[in-house]
């Protein structure tokens, strides 16, 4: 089979399509032919030996942590009734995900709805589950006036079509006259170029009397904040993310002096959702196969995995990233 392999950390190039042996599946777990590996923006923290949430991991490595495929083989303690099914899985910490063959524990396993692709189910198992938990904590309803950061981007885009069908006035920020485009064709009643000078002060001016009631924040940097400028008193400020670097900076005086609340849609607040993350990728997938959801996707070769990491780190990407063996 092939597979991306990585001996040191460093810049995309580091990351080496190579013809390496099956792997085997262990007691409780199974072989899947991969037809869609997910890319995320972690997977670039990883790959270059930055600090982040996750502890370093020992290389060489095969990358990628979302897989949807076939199943190939069962391994020992596994139900042979899992053979040739089609499923999605995110194999959490371990890694393996960028590879025409991947093994994953039997108990990550979502059989994929008929109705969805299999790059579709892998952009819902991770980025979906997070679209569903930080949704959950955020409680849109009829009425709100909602700004998400990084609208095009494969959560921006779920985020933006949740906040539609709830009933409230999207505002979706991107970069780019493209991704603009896209926001609007997903339905944001604002769309916004956050690369335009005074493009907040433009947000204002379309709002006219509406005041922002939610911020769902993914950028964070100068973008998050100036969305924060933006948020009435007594607001709501989730923050799911920091793409553009560092999360957005709230001080306890912008608590204070607006009445707003601001939290965190990820880590504790979402790992502690009662019964763990797996609700979050059932609903995710569920809300995807009766069309509630329909995520954007990029999608490269698998031979072209360091492409795709330049691409998702310089912004040049919308939707959510995939890999194709």
């Amino acid at each position: 089979m092939h597979a991306i392999r990585q001996y040191e950390f460093g810049p995309a190039e580091n990351l080496r399509y190579e013809e390496v042996p099956d792997p085997l599946p262990g007691e409780g777990q199974v072989l899947i032919d991969v037809e869609a590996a997910g890319v995320h923006l972690i997977d670039t923290t990883i790959r270059s030996g930055s600090p982040g949430p996750f502890p370093p991991p020992r290389l060489p490595m095969t990358p990628g942590r979302e897989v949807a495929g076939r199943v190939a083989r069962t391994g020992p303690g596994v139900d042979p009734v899992w053979h040739g099914r089609r499923v999605v899985a995110h194999l959490g910490m371990t890694s393996g995900g960028y590879a025409s063959r991947a093994v994953a524990n039997v108990a990550s396993l979502h059989e994929i709805p008929a109705s969805l692709t299999a790059p579709a189910a892998v952009a819902m198992i991770g980025t979906g589950r997070t679209a569903v938990g930080v949704l959950r904590q955020a409680q849109l309803r009829d009425g709100d006036a909602v700004l998400v950061t990084g609208a095009a981007g494969g959560l921006g885009t779920l985020l933006v079509q949740a906040a539609q069908r709830a009933g409230a006035l999207v505002v979706g920020v991107a970069g780019g006259p493209d991704k603009v485009a896209l926001v609007q064709r997903n339905g944001a009643d604002i769309a916004a170029d956050y690369r335009e000078p005074g493009w907040a002060e433009k947000v204002r001016a379309e709002l006219g009397e509406r005041e922002l009631t939610v911020v769902l924040d993914g950028v964070g940097g100068t973008e998050g904040r100036a969305a924060l400028e933006l948020l009435a008193p007594l607001g709501r400020f989730l923050i799911f993310g920091g793409s553009a670097g560092t999360p957005t900076q709230i001080t306890t005086q912008d608590l204070y002096a607006r009445g707003i609340v601001a939290s965190s849609a990820i880590g504790p607040a979402m790992m502690k959702t009662p019964g763990g993350l797996r609700p979050l990728e059932e609903q995710a997938l569920r809300d995807a196969a009766e069309g509630w959801f329909t995520p954007a996707l990029t999608t490269f070769p698998l031979t072209e995995a360091a492409h795709a990491h330049t691409a998702l780190e310089n912004r040049a990407t919308v939707g959510k990233v995939v890999l194709l063996p």
